[in-house]
Order: C-alpha cells, then structure tokens, then sequence
C-alpha cells in the first residue's frame, strides 16, 4: 500500500460561491479557494488524487437542455457529467497548479474525464433518489414534475430534482489515474461521480453511458480502494459529523469506530440526500480495508489528513 497516498473528495456546492452563486467568477473564485487547502495537504507530503461533486452544474446544465430544447435537441445526464467534469476539472487543473507554484512546489496536475461503471439493473433507475440542481419553490418545482421529472420536498431550502443514481461497481479509467498519480502528477478525476456507463459484457468493449448520475462520495470510496490509498477524505460544509442533529442532544463526532458509525447510521441519525452518502462512503473505504477516513470542511482538511491534527470525524476500525 502507497501510505501516502490520499483519495479527497469535494463537494459540488464547494464550486459554487457563498450564496450558491455559479456564475463562471463566483466558481473560479470558489474552486480557486479549494485548490488552495488543497495544495497545503500536496505540500504536507502527501501523494493527492482528487475528485468532486457537480450536482448545481449538471442542474445548470439541465435547465438549459429545457430552455433551448425548441432549438438544440438535449443531451442525456451521462452527457452532461462529461461536460461538467471537463469544465470543473480543467478549472480545477488551472487553480491548483497556480496554487502549487506559488507554495514552491514541483509537482503538476492532470485531468482526467472518468467513467465509472454501474450495472443497467440497478434498482436506482426505478427509484430516483439522487438530489441535482437548483432548490425551487414549489410553484416553479410543479412546473417540472408536469414534464415528467421527480422533485422533492427539501424543507426550507425549498423543492430538487431528483434522477437515478446506480450504485457504484468500479472505476474504470483507475489504472489510468494510479499511472498519472505514480508519475508525480496530482489528478483531478471521477467528478460528479464519475460519468456512469454500463458493460455490454464484450470483452470490456461495450461500455455505453447511461441516463443517470453517480455519488460522487460513494464512487470516491471505490477509487481510494482501487488506488490502495491510505486515507478517504470528505470534504464538506461543516467540520464533523453530527448525531442529534437538530435537537439539544446534538453533538458532534470525532474520532470513532466502524462498528459505532453502523449503529449512529442504523438509528437514522444522518440523512438520505446530505451527510447519509458521505457517513456511507466513509464506511465502506475502511471496511474494505482503508486505514482511515476522514469527513470535515475543506479547510480543515490539512490538518485532518496530517492524522487528525485539526476539527473533523475521523473513522477507523
């Protein structure tokens, strides 16, 4: 095992200014943040692949597909993660490079459009469960759901969409990303989850997209396996991980087991569309046999990765 070695995955919101702005400016200033605590852990010694969320641009990206249908016919989902992940990766690419260069640092960065693989029956294709996009009110939401789209009641921040979201089986281009992060390179790759397509059973040749998006955390915790990392890092808004939140018992979790993450998940103590696939994701890297996994926000994330030097849950056996 490389012990060096660091998967970290962001958050689409992450790309996104304070007010969930996503005008180019507000992304690049948002992405050039990240690319900043990003380059910290580069500089602390460790080998970094990361990858990211894209859920407001692929809602984005939708949105346009229903305005300009009239004139241009829509691309399909898989579609749009490819075009998000090329946006967000080379943006990405650009801030960090800058980010390592002004740090002194030797080492570059690469980006790579992936495609993960899921299987065509999946039970997330009958039942959508998958938050993209922009919150509605719910007048706007009705409008959507009479075109034959799901969307959900989010409580105050208002109604989503929500599309299929297979479960991830494996990482397709991860040969391609261990290569790249084994010649020096920092790799941005697997975005949004990783571009889901399907094996026609060909000898490996008949991969084809699907209309569906994946979990970008829970595709993270497979590419940290298949790239024998060390550590699995979620980086999000908030710096731990709550039981009871909402309540006057809420508190917040640092250092704690696998066994003991199983119960506070089994109790419904972590929601569905939120911190449910991250408390996931971060299970399954360390039952798989990962050292250790670590959810916090992105700037505590130097501190998280240097073994829990700083605010964050962090997750062992």
């Amino acid at each position: 095992m490389t012990s060096r070695r660091v998967v970290i995955a962001l958050g689409g919101n992450a790309m996104t200014g304070p007010d969930g702005s996503a005008t180019p400016d507000a992304q690049r200033d948002a992405i050039r943040e990240a690319a900043g605590h990003v380059a910290e852990v580069v500089a602390a010694g460790f080998e970094v692949v990361l990858t990211h969320g894209n859920g407001p641009q692929v809602g984005n990206l939708l949105v346009k597909n229903e305005l300009a249908a009239h004139v241009v016919p829509p691309v399909p989902l898989d579609w749009c993660v490819a075009q998000t992940q090329a946006t967000i990766g080379f943006t990405l690419t650009d801030e960090l490079d800058a980010a390592l260069a002004a740090r002194g640092l030797p080492q570059r960065t690469a980006g790579l459009v992936t495609r993960t693989l899921v299987d065509a029956g999946d039970p997330g294709f009958r039942e959508p469960s998958k938050p993209v996009g922009r919150y509605l009110p719910r007048e706007e939401a009705e409008r959507f759901i009479a075109l034959g789209q799901v969307w959900e009641d989010r409580g105050e921040r208002g109604w989503r969409r929500v599309v299929a979201s297979p479960e991830p089986r494996s990482v397709v281009d991860s040969p391609a990303i261990h290569a790249l992060a084994a010649a020096g390179f920092v790799v941005v790759c697997a975005g949004g989850g990783g571009i889901p397509v399907t094996d026609d059973g060909r000898d490996g040749v008949g991969l084809r997209g699907l209309e569906a998006v994946v979990d970008k955390d829970l595709t993270a915790a497979i590419l940290a396996r298949e790239l024998d990392a060390d550590t699995l890092v979620i980086a999000t808004d908030v710096s731990n991980v709550m039981v009871g939140f909402g309540t006057p018992a809420a508190r917040p979790l640092g250092r704690v087991t696998v066994a003991e993450m199983r119960d506070h998940a089994a109790a419904g103590q972590f929601a569905r569309g939120s911190m449910g696939p991250k408390v996931e994701a971060a299970l399954r890297f360390v039952e798989g046999g990962g050292s250790r996994a670590v959810v916090t926000s992105l700037e505590h994330i130097a501190d998280a990765v240097a073994d829990g030097a700083g605010t964050g849950t962090v997750l062992t056996r």
